[in-house]
């Protein structure tokens, strides 16, 4: 008998028509020789340590850093993980040959093997099913390629490092941190191997922005035959000199001096791998991180899309034959974007076919098949995803720029044009506004020489802060460790050092939302009082460092490859986790010196009115100054502000009543509040310090009236989120049905189906009565995956009257349609 061991139930379900194992059992389904069982996600987890030593239960700081001799696996401790757990084991005890068909990448080796070592099986034959799509074809065609479980050891290796390094990095960072700080509000603080640099990330940029002094300018213009022409050289840093080149202008006769046409050619964009389909999903559409992976994983499931978990933008070449048939099976969902390819010619470039650049998947690409009532959610990502299979064979867009030169009195001054000659794939994709160039315009035909009247002016501007994050740049942050990088060869070389994997990205995001270390704001990602005082408390500067955790994700890469020891790389983690517990944490302020410049580095001196950069004379402009506020900032002050970049216990100002100080790394101080609320508590077991602040009260609910089907969410009934550090992993999903608004499940609260996201900023729900009607689950399940409701009778109007009707969503919010 070979046991068939699936990631979910649904895949199980796949796998087991394909091979005709129809027959149902308790936990498994059965036939033609094969017994085919499931997983629920990770069913398997590393033991916390009082598992080791009870005494362990208490958090001290005398017990760190606690790294055991050899990590033990216990059962998660859900009833239901417990109850299918038994069934697998019983299976893969009995088994004559075991097939690992779990979620083909890092992750899904890891339930695997957890659950193998759990079991007591590691003994038994076993094979490895590698799936890139769900479609009856592609199973039996991965079960003739199936390859012996060993092969895969490498990548077993490095997922089990992986979590074992952020189990080690994150338990004893959380348990030093919060049990070292036990004066900042008695608080628990997460910290994790990656999510603590992703966090720095954010609270850098918010630091930048908050400490941002904008700086007039002045810049002088001239329209010329209704074209905008600016001045060649530098921005005016003074209105005075603005002014004086404009009077050196105006009245005299404006002159093209130049004009230069060349051809430019924008390609049309690469396949998706996740990462740029959550960036692509969030700029256009709103869609976070995680809803974006939920709802590609559901149209994986639905075998409507290949492999969502993937970081590769390109295909191997065996699947070229079978792009034509899948662009002519999605003909009727798009005929005029398909109708426009010759089918029987598609220029496969190598931007589009290279097998060097795919490791374990392919890019995300269709399969072919047509999509029936999808969730709002995922006919967004699957219409995505189809367009950009189509645009990828389309032409480039082609331009001619036209650069226009001209001079006034001797003054220069130019102009720009960009006009489109042949749209190529730009047709498939609606001009945004914000994609817009500014310095972009239509213009006249100019020659040479030709003179005439201008109108010169001079325009006022300020300079502007960077932009907070989206969860679109964010990614991108996160995927080239920090690294603003725009050239696609560059960023593809920096994959292997970004921080986290496609997998895990959206998770990572997530869990900060969770503690309540970042918040959205719209688009915008911006770090909390919580996420800022943070980063504050970590001093040990690798771990908040983006570029030093790339480095451990390139060596994880390393391993997966088999060309590193993994015991080398825990050895390594060890002893960095140890330099966090008994380096430099403890070090005293170097009574000797000020600091260095947080600007350029250099030692900072003391004035008469400030503390200064040495560098002033080369024109470092870093003051700290002594007045603050109103209060004065001394020496000592001083020198832990600049060499920790931040004062826990500045001197009296004005609302500075739990207020600690930082410094910038442009060089501003900055106020940081200490939290009110703590951050989630942790696992249970792991029992930190009690925490000293009240939790908020709950929103106040009401219920709606008669004539509003649904409002926002108001009952925001909290869930604890457990688990210290990065030890996020994949859950199992659960829920009514997808938010229409984030793709968040949506789950049932006291008064409400709402959406689980709400910790995020999502306010949709759906009201249990609405005017007078009671609500039954299977009512939301139905408005939440068709868009509507079935005709309902026994609405109570405001005047008590009764009246019949549907429940439609639009655009997130609940309204009621009426049948004619």
């Amino acid at each position: 008998m070979r046991v068939v061991l699936a990631e979910k139930p649904s895949v199980a379900r796949e796998i087991a028509a394909v091979l005709g194992a129809t027959a149902r059992r308790d936990g498994h389904l059965e036939g033609a020789g094969y017994q085919v069982t499931w997983a629920l996600g990770h069913l398997a987890t590393l033991k916390e340590p009082e598992d080791y030593d009870p005494a362990l239960k208490r958090w001290t700081l005398e017990t760190l850093p606690f790294v055991p001799d050899r990590f033990g696996l216990k059962l998660l401790g859900d009833k239901g993980a417990g109850q299918q757990f038994a069934v697998i084991k019983r299976l893969l005890r009995a088994a004559d040959e075991v097939v690992c068909a779990t979620d083909a990448g890092r992750e899904g080796e890891l339930i695997f093997r957890y659950i193998q070592e759990l079991a007591g099986a590691t003994g038994k034959p076993a094979r490895r099913l590698w799936l890139n799509s769900l479609t009856e074809a592609a199973i039996r065609d991965a079960f003739r390629r199936m390859r012996p479980l060993s092969d895969y050891d490498p990548l077993y290796a490095a997922a089990r490092c992986r979590s074992q390094a952020d189990w080690v990095v994150g338990l004893n960072a959380t348990r030093f941190y919060t049990v070292r700080h036990r004066d900042a509000g008695g608080l628990l603080w997460s910290v994790g191997r990656v999510q603590t640099p992703v966090l720095a990330l954010v609270v850098r940029r918010d630091d930048e922005i908050r400490g941002f002094k904008p700086e007039p300018f002045w810049e002088l213009l001239t329209l010329y035959r209704k074209a905008t022409f600016k001045f060649t050289g530098d921005r005016f840093t003074k209105e005075a000199d603005a002014l004086a080149a404009l009077d050196r202008v105006r009245g005299r006769p404006f002159v093209v001096t130049g004009v230069d046409r060349k051809g430019e050619r924008d390609l049309p964009p690469q396949l998706f791998d996740l990462t740029e389909l959550q960036r692509d999903m969030n700029r256009r559409r709103g869609l976070s991180a995680d809803a974006t992976l939920k709802a590609a994983q559901a149209l994986y499931e639905a075998k409507l899309i290949t492999y969502p978990r993937t970081d590769s933008r390109y295909l191997t070449s065996d699947l070229k034959g079978q792009i034509p048939g899948i662009l002519e099976a999605l003909r009727p969902l798009q005929p005029e974007a398909v109708g426009r390819l010759n089918l029987n010619a598609l220029a496969f470039t190598g931007r589009i076919i290279d097998d060097a650049k795919v490791r374990d998947h392919h890019a995300i690409i269709p399969t072919g098949k047509g999509p029936v009532d999808l969730p709002p959610a995922q006919r967004a990502v699957f219409d995505a995803v189809v367009t950009r299979l189509i645009a990828c064979f389309y032409p480039a867009c082609a331009k001619e720029v036209t650069t226009v030169s001209g001079e006034s009195n001797g003054v220069p001054f130019r102009a720009r044009g960009v006009r489109v000659l042949e749209p190529g794939w730009t047709v498939l994709y609606p001009a945004r506004e914000e994609d817009r160039k500014a310095d972009e315009q239509t213009l006249p035909e100019f020659r040479p020489g030709e003179t005439g009247p201008h109108e010169p002016s001079v325009k006022k501007g300020e300079t502007t802060p960077p932009k907070a994050y989206t969860e679109a740049t964010l990614l991108g942050a996160m995927e080239t460790a920090g690294r603003l990088v725009d050239d696609e060869q560059l960023k593809e070389a920096l994959k292997e050092k970004g921080l986290g994997t496609p997998a895990t990205r959206a998770a990572i995001i997530e869990t900060l939302l969770a503690r309540g270390y970042i918040a959205r704001e719209g688009k915008a990602v911006v770090s909390t009082d919580a996420g800022r005082y943070l980063v504050a408390l970590v001093r040990d500067r690798g771990l908040k460092s983006p570029e030093l955790t790339g480095e451990w994700e390139a060596r994880l890469r390393e391993i997966e490859r088999g060309h590193l020891d993994p015991a080398a790389f825990m050895a390594d983690i060890v002893g960095y986790t140890r330099g966090i517990v008994c380096g430099t944490e403890g070090d005293a302020v170097d009574e000797s010196r000020l600091g260095d410049c947080p600007r350029c580095g250099r030692p900072v001196i003391e004035g008469t009115r400030g503390f200064g950069c040495s560098g002033w004379k080369d024109g470092c402009p870093f003051v700290l100054w002594k007045e603050y506020k109103g209060a004065r900032l001394e020496i000592g002050h001083a020198r832990e502000l600049l060499q920790r970049r931040v004062l826990f216990r500045p001197p009296a100002f004005e609302g500075s009543a739990g207020v600690i100080l930082t410094l910038s790394d442009a060089g501003a101080v900055l106020e940081v509040r200490t939290p009110q609320a703590p951050p989630p508590r942790p696992a249970e077991g792991s029992k930190a310090p009690p925490a000293k602040a009240r939790p908020r009260k709950p929103a106040a609910r009401r219920e709606p009236a008669s004539g509003e089907a649904a409002g926002h969410r108001r009952d925001t009934a909290a869930a604890d989120t457990s688990v210290s550090g990065d030890r996020t992993g994949e859950t199992k999903e659960g829920g009514l049905g997808p938010c229409p608004l984030c793709g968040a499940a949506v789950v049932e609260q006291e008064r409400t189906y709402g959406c689980s996201g709400w910790r995020g900023g999502c306010k949709f729900a759906i009201w249990k009565t609405v005017a007078g009607k009671k609500l039954s689950v299977r009512t939301a399940q139905t408005l939440l995956r068709r868009g509507q409701s079935p005709l309902l009778k026994g609405f109570k109007s405001k005047a008590g009257k009764s009246f019949d009707a549907r429940l439609k969503l639009e655009n997130g919010a609940v309204r009621f349609e009426f049948d004619s």
